[in-house]
């Protein structure tokens, strides 16, 4: 794997742990968290739900999904 991929799975998984430590989150507070523009967020929270790992309750807001998830 290309070290950019590295760094954007890295990434992702991040923003995945900290959506289930906090329960539900705001796009701006994990923009302001991750220090990332929103175009970067939004993409790695598309990641996110591609997978099925987060959803969107509400405009804005994100949660993570009831998939079993073993992280390493």
């Amino acid at each position: 794997m290309s070290p950019s991929t590295d760094r954007m799975l890295n990434r992702v998984r991040s923003v995945y742990l900290f959506i289930r430590q906090q329960g539900t989150v705001t796009t701006k507070e994990l923009v302001e968290e991750f220090d990332m523009t929103q175009r970067t967020m939004q993409r790695d929270l598309n990641i996110l739900t591609y997978n099925d790992l987060v959803r969107s309750p509400r405009r804005g807001l994100w949660t993570v999904t009831e998939k079993k998830v073993r992280v390493s």
